[in-house]
This record gives C-alpha cells, structure tokens and sequence, in this order.
C-alpha cells in the first residue's frame, strides 16, 4: 500500500526552476531515501509534503498530515529558551501529552542517544552533534507512523552517525516506519534503503530508481560486493550530474 505519492510536481521559487515533473512514492513501511547534488530541491520535496510550501503543479497524496508523520528538518530547531528534556518532549506535548508523560516517554532513549547527563541543558550549551541527536530523539519519539527525515546524521562525527545509523535501522526493522530520508552520503543510502532515488542538478528530476536488495541487518558489518557495487553506481551518476570525473 502507498503511503506517500508525488505525480509530476514541479516547483518554481521566483525565477528558478526547482522541481521538474518529480514523481517518486514510498510504499507503507519502506525506506526510501533521495540522493542528489547540493542544491537541486531536496529538502524543498519535504516542504511540499509537510505543507510549509505550497504545491503548484502535480499531485501529492498520502498521509501527510501532521497527525501522520514526524518531520525533522536540517537544521535542528531547537527552541533555545527550553532545556533540553522540555525541547526533546515538544513534539509529545503538541500531542496533548501530559509533560510528566511525555518525560517517562523520553527518559527509557536518553542513553541510548548520550543525552543522559544533559536533560537540564540548554541548546546553545550543546555541540552541534549533540543538537542533532536531541533533534533526532524528538522526532522519533513521537511514535508516528510516518518519518520524514532530512539529513538527520549529517551533522554527527563518523563513531556517532554508525551508532545512530544502527540503533535506527534496529528501531526501523521492529517498527516498520515509513521512512523517507534526505541525505548526501552514497553510503548511508545504502546501508539503510529498501529502494534510492536520484535527482538531477536544479530543476531537479528523478534520473534513477535504484532498488538495494541486500539482506538486513546491514549495518556492524563489512559490506558486501553487491553493496559496493551499487555505491559505486550511485556515485557514478552523481558524479555524472556535477560534471566531475569519477
């Protein structure tokens, strides 16, 4: 069953052409993630699908409604006046989730995500990986059945990003969310994708569909040959749209 579907949507943001006829889906309980250069509307697929801009061409359906997914954006947004058991309890609260609740909610994922010892923090008292995790708990904790992820380890140190890249996919293969994740790096796709799209340089349009049919877990161990041979697939065409030689 599709949970979320884009039809030949395009976009465009002043005088540049950002989206070209995009249409791309994520089945219930699949991962999904989207590859593409820098810049070449990305992170805009995600504004179109949580509402924050509007759709001018094409179709989106799905359950996409803020009751359906939990949405962590690039940047962290942190709220900088909350400490940070109250930032990683927002997300519960707007649920109508007692406070009190929403704390014994967080407090069994605190360590697993190296926060224990900074729930009376503030953000600006932070790391900028320790945002990122705190971002990151936020969103999964919210239980939705819907994830909408935009580079969410991006900002973590290789140690953190494996780690956090392990304890998601354990999470994921349990709870089957339907995940759709942004991201830059080839390997990352990889490791935890059923199924990769390829976006071009801006406007953007989908030039691969590439399924990973790799036993999981996949994580914690050397990767295998078909695994190095899809990387090197991906990077091939991502190579291709920069105009750079591999």
């Amino acid at each position: 069953m599709t949970a979320l579907s884009l039809k030949d949507v395009s976009i465009t943001l002043g005088d540049t052409h950002v989206l070209d006829r995009i249409s791309m889906h994520v089945d219930q309980g699949e991962f999904v993630s989207i590859l593409g250069p820098s810049g070449a509307g990305k992170s805009t697929i995600f504004r179109l699908l949580t509402g924050a801009s509007p759709l001018q061409t094409g179709k989106i359906t799905g359950a996409t409604h803020q009751n359906s997914f939990a949405f962590m954006p690039q940047r962290d947004a942190l709220m900088p006046w909350r400490r940070i058991l109250d930032n990683l309890t927002l997300g519960l609260e707007v649920q109508g989730i007692p406070r009190k609740d929403a704390r014994a909610q967080v407090a069994p994922l605190l360590a697993d995500f190296g926060l224990a010892d900074f729930t009376t923090h503030y953000p600006a008292q932070l790391s900028g990986g320790m945002r990122q995790r705190a971002a990151l708990l936020r969103t999964i904790v919210q239980g939705r059945s819907i994830q909408l992820l935009d580079e969410p380890f991006g900002a973590l140190d290789a140690l953190t990003r494996t780690h956090m890249q392990t304890w998601f996919e354990d999470r994921w293969r349990t709870a089957r969310w339907t995940t759709l994740l942004v991201t830059h790096d080839v390997r990352e796709a990889v490791a935890l994708s059923d199924r990769i799209y390829v976006l071009s340089r801006r406007p953007a349009r989908v030039i691969a569909e590439i399924t990973v049919p790799i036993p999981r877990p996949r994580l914690g161990r050397p990767p295998s040959a078909a695994a190095h041979d899809i990387e090197a697939h991906l990077l091939e065409t991502l190579l291709h749209q920069t105009g750079e030689n591999p």
